[in-house]
């Protein structure tokens, strides 16, 4: 098996040698073999690197990437892994997502305040509803 030094595969990955070599001391990736003191990877880090970025992308933080590799048994398939991790990374998209509407609600309503002081404002935390639901907060016939 070809063995590839931390240049070559930051070269390949896209990935720097620093985070290459945080990854290892955090354990996210195997320490690789030294020879004269050279880190000499293996071509499946190439590979082991490709799912660490897509994993990132998908916005996994790196503790999950490491329970990833890591945190299940080493009978439990790759695909198992991600399937039950990314579930709850869907979750907390969903969450993420509400939480910009609600956002974008609140902006939009600010906007059409036309109050000169905060003293006569009368927009409260219920004109923007905590879900994309029926609404529950008090209706005002015009902004204030």
């Amino acid at each position: 098996m070809r063995q590839l030094s931390i240049g070559e595969v930051a070269r390949r990955t896209g990935v720097r040698t620093s985070a290459l070599r945080y990854y290892e001391e955090t354990g996210i990736l195997p320490t690789p073999a030294r020879v004269s003191g050279r880190r000499c990877y293996d071509t499946d880090a190439i590979r082991r690197v490709d799912v660490l970025r897509i994993a990132q992308q998908a916005g996994f933080t790196l503790r999950e990437i490491k329970t990833l590799f890591h945190g299940f048994g080493t009978e439990t398939p790759l695909s198992a892994r991600w399937k039950a991790l990314a579930r709850g990374k869907l979750r907390e998209l969903d969450a993420l997502a509400e939480r910009v509407q609600r956002m974008r609600r609140a902006l939009e309503l600010g906007l059409k305040c036309g109050c000169v002081r905060i003293e006569d404002c009368s927009l409260t935390p219920a004109d923007v509803p905590e879900t994309t639901g029926p609404r529950t907060g008090s209706r005002r016939a015009r902004p204030c």
